[in-house]
């Protein structure tokens, strides 16, 4: 039933980005292996919704040991790639006041199908709750083949990108 979903699938179109790779880097810091979305599909900002696509290749980094003759995405790589939309989200409006978002934890996350080469993986979040410089809240669903396949709720924080380079110094 579409109604389930974050945002109506009818809005959605994979041929027709809003925001190609590119512009997604000059917001997230991931690079090469750890770049989880592939476009931005819809954003509204009223609505505090946002939608991506993961086009999945044979080319993933996992395919080759998970799991031999049988790759599947590993749901730690779906919780990824929703956590990179969410700090897209995010930082594009600026609503946490931070450098970078950072994932704060995932509640009540269900894996409900499997993801696999050639899949499209459309990710959408719905934030609940953003407390300035503090924490976002969002609810978030992969859909692929206009099945659920992961939905759950994901907390992002700041990074403290001041201590981290201290400490990295530090390690020098």
């Amino acid at each position: 039933m579409k109604s389930e979903f974050i945002i109506s699938l009818d809005l959605l179109d994979v041929n027709k980005p809003i925001a190609d790779i590119e512009a997604i880097r000059k917001l997230n810091p991931q690079r090469f292996e750890m770049e989880q979305l592939t476009a931005i599909l819809h954003e509204d900002l009223d609505r505090n919704v946002c939608a991506a696509v993961k086009v999945v290749t044979d080319d993933e980094f996992w395919c080759r040991g998970h799991m031999p003759g049988m790759p599947l995405m590993p749901g730690v790589i779906m919780l990824e790639s929703v956590a990179q939309l969410s700090s897209y989200f995010t930082q594009k409006f600026d609503l946490l006041g931070a450098d970078i978002v950072g994932f704060g934890g995932v509640d009540d996350v269900r894996f409900r199908g499997i993801v696999t080469p050639g899949d499209n993986l459309i990710l959408m979040v719905k934030l609940l709750k953003s407390r300035r410089n503090r924490m976002i809240i969002a609810a978030f669903q992969g859909v692929v083949n206009e099945s659920i396949v992961v939905e759950g709720t994901l907390r992002g924080i700041p990074i403290p990108t001041a201590a981290v380079a201290e400490q990295l110094a530090r390690r020098s």
